[in-house]
């Protein structure tokens, strides 16, 4: 396996420090974006304790002069970004009817709109060098709808919307663009939902369990890997059977 460059945005949340060892570990050099300096050097320092070296960066995804930057600097220290996953994402849940804008705003430009902001400034050079891995970790939600989640469903289900065009678009160009939908995972998140609401959950999904950070990570070191140069434009459902289809 070739090693590569790799950015993971949110990368230092549960489901992005698996998907940032698991590229690591397999011999790529991965960066990842932070906005909290504190947080962010700890969490280093841990990944380092593990073994794991990542270059981190101060960015915000849901700015484009940022995502600009970020990618400048990542690029400088580490060399062209030859894997994108795009990962950030937040939740604002409440239902519709008493929604307000910024809960919906929050939400499109931090799992949406950072999509664009991010990709944008990578895309010209995996065009040029004819190779690059583009993926974006949409949901469940983003698939079957959840109630009140509108603004994070339709941030999900956006980012599919991006990835088909987007591989239309690069295919002839050795760029592949894939999006994996995790179903229900046993993050800090997940974990801190009441129980009996966790067990209504588990008890709908066929496997009968949640799944783990690093069952994504897995599809994720799958889509990015040199032999997958052949799948594009897919959605990789990873979610126990919680939801099927074609």
């Amino acid at each position: 396996m070739s090693s590569r460059v790799a950015f993971v945005t949110g990368g230092t949340g549960g489901i992005g420090t698996a998907i940032v060892k698991q590229l690591a570990q397999q011999g790529h050099r991965v960066a990842t974006n932070y906005r909290n300096e504190e947080r962010a050097k700890a969490w280093q320092a841990e990944m380092k304790a593990q073994g794991i070296d990542v270059y981190i960066v101060k960015g915000d995804v849901t700015s484009p002069e940022d995502a600009e930057a970020m990618v400048k600097d990542v690029e400088a220290a580490l060399g062209p970004i030859e894997v994108l996953v795009n990962n950030a994402g937040i939740t604002r849940d409440s239902t519709f009817h008493r929604m307000n804008s910024d809960q919906w705003c929050d939400v499109i430009n931090t799992n949406l709109n950072s999509c664009f902001n991010v990709t944008r400034p990578v895309i010209e050079g995996m065009r040029e060098r004819k190779w690059g891995r583009i993926i974006q970790i949409s949901s469940i939600n983003g698939l079957k709808g959840q109630y009140g989640q509108a603004n994070y469903a339709a941030a999900k289900a956006g980012m599919h919307g991006f990835t088909i065009s987007l591989a239309r678009e690069n295919a002839r160009n050795g760029i592949t663009v894939n999006t994996i939908s995790p179903g229900y995972i046993a993050t800090d998140m997940v974990m801190a939902v009441p129980e009996e609401v966790r067990n209504k959950i588990i008890a709908d999904i066929p496997t009968g369990r949640l799944g783990t950070p690093e069952e994504i990570a897995y599809g994720v070191a799958f889509l990015a890997g040199d032999q997958a140069g052949w799948i594009t434009g897919s959605n990789l459902d990873i979610n126990g059977g919680h939801h099927m289809g074609w």
